[in-house]
């Protein structure tokens, strides 16, 4: 069976291409074409019957919310009411980052009863289960590593992140360079720790064209990880980072040579006046495969209030190319995300990938804004509160406290701007 990528290749325009087209306001030529080039992937496993995911050049920005459970907290039943808000809040996609507890479980059951585009690291589900049976996670093996990728692939997952591009190379350069935080990639460390007790090159590294197969069996996207991104400021954009981009977009050649998709990763904690620059040099390595960011966070202080931070780089990093955006959460750095914390994480990530499909010029991307505009032109209250990203915040701060007048809010009562001028316009 021909992938995604062959059959765009061979100009075959398939019933999937022309349903993700027409939501994204795409003629379907020109996303097979994105496609065929590796600028633009539908993540959707061949095994997985969800709606598929265009993401990519030209498509709109797509948000992606990470649950899970950890050996401190453990609920399938606290999981679930995660996944429900992000279901009705709209997250294009959801990764279980699960470490401990019943992690086939969750996974299986969302797969099972969730509509989501869904990835999972699998390197995390190696690492606990090498820990759990052989006491450390050097003792994996490489056929520990790949045989949970092809799980995960086999069940249905849509895309998974394997960090690919932390070589031995790499770590020399980290060793040479120094950082203030070495590696705060969670996959990445694992893959850290492996490669120096055992002395050995990374297994997907050594051995890529054995992922690549497991991928093209499934057409499973494949996440190119970003072990070595910097997890602060002072660590942005150095020779580590670069060093693993370079290799990934090696990577990114290959792949699409075999026929498989693949999205690049990338940081992590960047300045703001950097954030452009390192969505383009993605953009320029990689020949504009599909970029996936985390945050980036604009500040290192901003505990408690991260997903603001991480807006405020996804909206800069959206609107200079960024395609795929993961949401952070106001407890990120501190705990596992309670059920509040997902929803507002996901709505501050939602908002960041809007202006950046704005600045991008999407189709359709105003078509909410300039409703909302006439919408509060006519004071229609419940227009704008159905417009709104979250309409059960908006109704509750208009209730709590309510106007004196109905079509007014609390704060203008008698003096709205738009009411006053519209009595003057009008001679009254």
């Amino acid at each position: 069976m021909k992938t995604r990528i062959e059959l765009a290749k061979a100009g075959i325009i398939t019933d999937e291409v022309r349903d993700v087209a027409l939501r994204e306001g795409m003629e379907p030529e020109k996303l097979a074409m994105e496609i065929a080039e590796g600028r633009a992937v539908i993540a959707r496993n061949s095994g997985h019957g969800i709606i598929p995911l265009g993401i990519g050049r030209g498509l709109k920005t797509k948000i992606n919310a990470n649950i899970g459970t950890s050996r401190d907290r453990d609920s399938l039943d606290e999981e679930k009411k995660k996944l429900d808000v992000l279901a009705k809040y709209g997250a294009d996609a959801v990764m279980d980052l699960s470490t401990g507890g019943k992690i086939k479980e969750l996974r299986r059951m969302i797969l099972r009863e969730y509509p989501f585009c869904f990835g999972t690291v699998p390197i995390y589900e190696a690492a606990v289960k090498a820990v759990e049976t052989l006491g450390m996670i050097k003792h994996m093996s490489a056929d520990d590593m790949f045989s949970a990728v092809e799980e995960h692939a086999e069940e249905g997952v849509d895309f998974v992140t394997v960090h690919v591009g932390i070589t031995r190379k790499a770590i020399e350069r980290l060793k040479m360079e120094g950082r203030v935080l070495d590696v705060v990639s969670r996959g990445g460390s694992f893959l850290f720790e492996w490669m120096i007790f055992n002395g050995r090159e990374n297994p997907f590294y050594e051995d890529y064209g054995r992922l690549l197969e497991i991928a093209k069996k499934y057409d499973l996207t494949l996440s190119l990880g970003d072990a070595m991104r910097p997890g602060c400021l002072e660590d942005a954009t150095d020779r580590a980072q670069l060093e693993e981009l370079l290799v990934l977009g090696e990577l990114r050649d290959a792949a699409l040579d075999a026929g498989v998709q693949v999205i690049i990763e990338g940081p992590g904690h960047v300045p703001l006046n950097q954030v452009e620059l390192n969505i383009k040099l993605q953009k320029e390595i990689c020949k504009g495969a599909p970029f996936y960011v985390l945050g980036p966070l604009v500040t290192d202080i901003g505990v408690g209030y991260d997903h603001i931070v991480g807006a405020i780089g996804g909206a800069v990093a959206g609107a200079a190319g960024a395609d795929f955006l993961c949401y952070l959460t106001p407890s990120e750095h501190i705990r596992l995300p309670d059920i509040e914390d997902v929803k507002e994480g996901l709505i501050a990530s939602k908002i960041a990938a809007h202006a950046a499909d704005l600045a991008k010029g999407i189709p359709g991307a105003m078509d909410k804004d300039r409703k909302m505009a006439r919408m509060r032109k006519a004071l229609d209250w419940d227009g704008m509160i159905g417009m709104s990203f979250n309409p059960d915040k908006v109704s509750g701060y208009r209730a709590a406290v309510p106007p004196s007048e109905k079509n007014v809010c609390s704060m203008c009562g008698e003096f709205c701007a738009i009411k006053t001028v519209e009595r003057a316009l009008k001679g009254k």
